[in-house]
């Protein structure tokens, strides 16, 4: 590939003065169990500007959407035209995130090339997903975006660089470069620094030459179905566009963090599975086991055995079979979730059972990604609930 995927976008950030530990607010696809963090996040945002305006959390996807949609829609235009903005020359932001759980992970935000991404199965491109992605969830995504004049992205891209070509040198140096913000995060997210890169045509060299040789430059760790839909919307808009316009439309490139596979702050954890509405004991009668593996059943608080072997990827895909195919039979319903003691928790209430899954070595993904395709969906997560990437720095998704 000759064309390295990386661009330098022009950054928005809220105008100097804003209450940032207002403004910046977690991914939409956490808590989705838990409307209690939503209310409470909602009070504590009250009336200020912030991008839980700007975006949707999943938890209400059940729902009607259409005027959250519409809110949305008002809100990026009012903030516009309200001068809530400020627009950066054209550079990368590097990002330092402290948390509780993690003293620091640093990542990257950039804009890469939506037409070398694809999210389908097989697929060859700079960009791939990590994980199956359900079309069926990009539609609603999708009307959001489509009236929608700015992205605020909570996508983080894992890049392969054990020796630290890319950020290495910025890391040492960032004590000299303009800091742009630093402030703490709302709900137990840690601490959030960005220092402005302006030298970013370093970057897409740096960037360029880690993908001379091999065909994957960047997997999506966290946000794939908003980057596929970020995709989907591209294609819409692409198709009504003349040949010559099509090169540098803002909606062709989409805003992302980019972090190494290998910074310290990165950590898998698993992502357990609570099923609920159904009878626990019938449904651990016949769990599929294997001889060994480090799966286990959690009934009524209790932990039991039911190895499915030493593959992460496959024990993952093993359970979520099991779990369509008993609640296709039996009814009942599914939800995703971090931390043991919190499926132990939620396994004491009526009619629920959770399954415990081994944690995926992170070493092992880009090979694991080689090899098979796309793994099972939510086979790991980036470390904890509140280390995920809280909405920051927009861009421009349309002409202005």
């Amino acid at each position: 590939m000759n064309d390295c995927c990386v661009r330098i976008p022009e950054i928005l950030l809220p105008k100097e003065g804003t209450d940032l530990c207002r403004w910046a607010v977690i991914a939409c696809d956490q808590h989705t169990s838990d409307p209690a963090y939503w209310e409470e996040l909602g009070r504590f945002v009250g009336r200020a500007p912030s991008t839980l305006r700007l975006t949707l959390p999943e938890i209400f996807l059940t729902e009607d959407c259409a005027g959250r949609i519409a809110a949305i829609h008002r809100a990026m235009n009012e903030y516009l035209r309200g001068g809530i903005f400020r627009r950066l020359p054209a550079g990368a932001v590097l990002v330092e995130r402290k948390t509780p759980f993690s003293p620091a992970r640093f990542g990257l935000v950039i804009s890469v090339d939506l037409e070398a991404y694809s999210y389908e199965a097989g697929a060859r491109a700079q960009i791939l997903a990590s994980e199956a992605t359900i079309v069926e969830r990009i539609p609603p995504r999708l009307k959001i975006r489509e009236g929608a004049p700015l992205e605020f992205p909570h996508v983080m891209l894992l890049y392969d660089d054990r020796e630290d070509r890319v950020l290495g040198k910025l890391k040492a140096s960032r004590a000299s470069l303009e800091k742009l913000y630093d402030f703490t995060l709302n709900m137990g997210g840690g601490n959030v620094r960005g220092y402005f890169v302006p030298a970013a045509e370093e970057i897409v060299s740096a960037f360029a030459s880690l993908a001379d040789g091999q065909g994957t430059l960047f997997l999506v760790g966290d946000g794939n179905h908003s980057l596929a839909t970020a995709k989907a919307y591209w294609e819409k808009v692409k198709a009504g566009l003349p040949e010559e316009e099509r090169a540098l439309h803002p909606a062709r490139f989409a805003l992302a963090e980019a972090v190494n596979l290998y910074d310290e702050g990165i950590r898998f954890e698993a992502i357990h599975r609570v099923v609920t509405g159904v009878d626990p004991e019938k449904f651990a009668a016949s769990f599929p086991r294997e001889g060994e593996g480090e799966a286990y059943l959690v009934v009524r608080g209790q932990k039991c055995a039911a190895p499915l072997g030493r593959d992460a990827a496959s024990a993952v895909r093993k359970t979520d079979e099991y779990i369509a195919a008993y609640l296709l039979e039996n009814g009942g319903g599914v939800d995703y979730i971090h931390g043991e003691e919190e499926v132990r928790r939620l396994s004491l209430q009526d009619g629920c059972v959770g399954v415990l899954l081994p944690r995926m070595e992170k070493s092992a993904l880009f090979a694991a990604v080689e090899k098979h395709g796309c793994l099972p969906r939510k086979t790991f997560s980036m470390g904890e609930s509140a280390e995920k990437r809280y909405y920051m720095e927009g861009k421009e998704i349309v002409h202005g």
